[in-house]
């Protein structure tokens, strides 16, 4: 198996060694003035990767090469007071079943953002489809991670596709960033969120609320990202809570409906050292609780994940090397007869390292990966090896 991945490796490398050959890309938007206080801004953002793994059956982006997404993104001010935020999103799918996204066989295109925002008395009302408060890596979408892969329990919460849901939140932000919160009402549980049964029969709410206290340099807006690249030092902490009656469930009895709670807590540190390096750590914990009740979609648990990464001082080529570390784990909670079903999994841990080329921040920037992941305390991990390049205009 380690002679598969070497060959792997060094095939890739001279692809890797020709992008450090790229011309370094200006991140800024596209910007079109109109008159008075009116403009339009426009971006765009392709992700692509290719990827192998020790298990053939494991098959997560439908190939070896495959687009993982491309977005075009768009961004108006019709007045002072008010934005809308219009994105969407090229994904692949395997047929022309519209929840099959397995495959890199079809590709269609979809709405991935639609909200507006008007800014009154200091407070930020947003309405429409977008992400709701959730943990950072969420709020960072996969443009501004700082590797290539989600987390393992990012966003462990209903969504309609790519984290997004659709209902108005309340924003607001002190000292330019430093204090930050939002708290919204959404959809949460419906057919559109659940393959099974909807058990949210009375369409309640689902509530969502972060708060985020930066410790150094502010970090100002709704979004996030989670590296900098030495812009800036941050050393943020944030509080997610997620709450649904009945959001939980593959039903509407009793034994197959439950409310749904789901909170975490995330912390993000970079410093840009003397010598010029940039340290990152990242981590968060989350718990999820589905009253006990077996779901299709959400499992009853906690997990936790620690990152660290390094971005070294010297431009070799266009960019800099970022070598990095990551642990994920995730366990489920005990459950009993009837109770337990489909999402019942023990345990589960993924142990990652891999070596990022930093063009020009997140705008231009070709990541790899090794992963060793293992579903249970006695099952044979899965190892992977993924190469990913990114590029946007934003």
């Amino acid at each position: 198996m380690f002679d598969h991945f070497r060959r792997k490796f060094f095939g890739l490398l001279s692809v890797l060694m020709l992008c450090m050959a790229l011309p370094s890309l200006a991140g800024a938007w596209v910007t079109v003035k109109g008159d008075g206080d009116r403009w339009m801004k426009f971006g765009a953002g392709l992700r692509a990767s290719y990827q192998t793994s020790s298990d053939s059956s494991v098959d997560g982006r439908g190939g070896d090469i495959a687009l993982e997404d491309m977005r075009l993104y768009t961004l108006t001010q019709v007045h002072k007071n008010i934005v809308f935020e219009f994105n969407t999103e090229v994904r692949s799918k395997a047929d022309n079943d519209p929840s099959d996204y397995t495959d890199n066989s079809f590709h269609d295109m979809y709405v991935l953002d639609a909200r507006a925002t008007l800014t009154v008395q200091g407070f930020d009302i947003w309405f429409g489809k977008f992400l709701p408060p959730s943990e950072r890596s969420n709020l960072d979408g996969p443009y501004f991670l700082n590797v290539w892969d989600f987390p393992l329990a990012t966003s462990p919460y209903p969504a309609i596709a790519a984290g997004r849901d659709q209902g108005v939140m309340i924003y607001k932000e002190y000292d330019g960033g430093k204090f930050k919160w939002a708290y919204g009402a959404f959809e949460g549980r419906k057919n559109a969120t659940n393959g099974d049964t909807n058990p949210d029969e009375n369409d309640n709410f689902q509530h969502g609320f972060r708060a985020t206290y930066n410790f150094w340099a502010p970090e100002p807006g709704y979004y996030t990202t989670s590296a900098y690249y030495g812009a800036k030092d941050v050393l943020a902490v944030a509080f997610v809570y997620r709450h649904e009656n009945d959001g939980a469930g593959t039903g509407t009895t009793a034994t197959t409906q439950g409310d749904f709670t789901g909170w975490n807590i995330d912390v993000l540190m970079e410093k840009k050292l003397s010598n010029g390096g940039v340290l990152n750590l990242e981590g968060s914990y989350y718990d999820i609780d589905t009253d006990d009740i077996d779901d299709g979609t959400i499992t009853q648990g906690n997990a936790y994940r620690m990152l660290a990464s390094y971005m070294l001082p010297n431009k070799v080529g266009w960019g800099n090397f970022q070598p990095y570390v990551r642990y994920q784990h995730s366990s489920q909670d005990q459950c009993a007869g009837a109770n337990c079903g489909s999402s019942d999994f023990g345990t589960r841990g993924i142990m990652e390292g891999g070596l990022n080329y930093i063009i020009d921040g997140h705008n231009a920037k070709i990541m790899s990966s090794f992963t060793s992941d293992t579903q249970s305390s006695n099952a044979q991990p899965v190892d992977t090896f993924t190469l990913g390049m990114q590029f946007q205009l934003l």
